[in-house]
Formats: C-alpha cells, sequence, structure tokens
C-alpha cells in the first residue's frame, strides 16, 4: 500500500512537472510572438514601401477632426478603391487586435491566475490605456518624422482593435476556464 501511494506520488509529481514546463513552453512561444509583432508592427508603420512609408512629406500632416478622414473615405471610396479604404479602415483595427489579446496574456497578473472581482475591468482598463499609448506614439513619431500623418481617427481605429483583441481574450478565457471545470466533474 505505502509503495503504490509512493508511486502514485510521483506520477502525480511528474504530470504536474509536465504542465509546469508545458505552460512555461506556451508563456515563452506567446512572448516570442510577441516580440516578432511588435517588429512587424513598426515595420508595416513605419517603414513599408508598400503602405507608402517610403515617402517623406515635407510638411506635418495631421488630422484631428474626429470622424473626418473615416468621411473622407467613404466619400470617395469609389475614387480611391476599396481595397484601399479597407486597407486604411479595417488594417487599423486589425493590427492592434494581437496587442489586445498578448498583453493581458503575458501580463503578470493573468498568470498568477488572479480571479478578485473586477480582476478583468482593471487589466481591461491597463490592456486599453496602454494601446492607446502605443497608438499615440506611433502617430507622434509618424507626424514627427513626417512619415505618416497623425490622425486622431486612427487612434480611435487602433484602440477599438486593442479593445476587440481583449475581448476576444476574454472569451477564450471564459471558454477555456468554462471547459476545464467540466473536465473536471
Amino acid at each position: 500500500s505505502s509503495a503504490a501511494s509512493d508511486v502514485y506520488k510521483r506520477q502525480e509529481y511528474l504530470s504536474l512537472v509536465g504542465v509546469m514546463r508545458l505552460k512555461r513552453l506556451i508563456s515563452n512561444m506567446l512572448t516570442v510572438c510577441f516580440i516578432c509583432y511588435m517588429i512587424l508592427l513598426i515595420y508595416f508603420l513605419f517603414f513599408s514601401e508598400e503602405y507608402g512609408r517610403d515617402e517623406v512629406y515635407t510638411t506635418y500632416q495631421y488630422n484631428l477632426k474626429l470622424f473626418h478622414e473615416l468621411r473622407r473615405y467613404l466619400a470617395y471610396k469609389d475614387q480611391i478603391g476599396n481595397l484601399y479604404f479597407l486597407i486604411n479602415v479595417v488594417g487599423n483595427v486589425a493590427a492592434f487586435m494581437p496587442f489586445g489579446f498578448l498583453v493581458p496574456v503575458l501580463y503578470r497578473e493573468q498568470r498568477k491566475e488572479a480571479t478578485h472581482n473586477g480582476h478583468y475591468f482593471r487589466s481591461f482598463l491597463f490592456v486599453t490605456v496602454l494601446g492607446f499609448l502605443l497608438s499615440l506614439g506611433v502617430e507622434t513619431i509618424q507626424l514627427v518624422s513626417k512619415v505618416g500623418c497623425f490622425d486622431v481617427d486612427d487612434l480611435m481605429l487602433n484602440t477599438s482593435g486593442v479593445v476587440l483583441g481583449y475581448l476576444i481574450y476574454y472569451i477564450s478565457k471564459k471558454i477555456i476556464g468554462f471547459m476545464e471545470l467540466h473536465r473536471r466533474k
């Protein structure tokens, strides 16, 4: 009986070590994904010739009127084409969705499995503000370097992408929690 108990404890220990290694591996992979994402984001926002980043303006370009550029894209969608409209509008949202998803996954409190009241809301605010600040930094660098245009519509679209990414994270976390709960029963 004691030998069987020792074997069971050893198997349980090895199983726990395996789970911990798997979690560490996943965490490391997500960190690498985040770094690759940030490198690609910087490339497309500042250096990609495909998106007009090889063209440096001689004057500062900016839009401080919310929805001004969006209305202009809608008004001239036939002239500029659907692809340009999609790249600009949908692209600004989609480009920041991984940020909204990956930051809370890598965020220290999330890895601790903290579940106290208000945790997801505080994490949501943190990730949203961080995403907004990243977008503000990008827009400011584009203005100062005269590569691109400082656009409040882009700030709104980028931050919306962060929010959507966080919502995907939140829903995924709830689904995984639900599946783990039913697996234990």
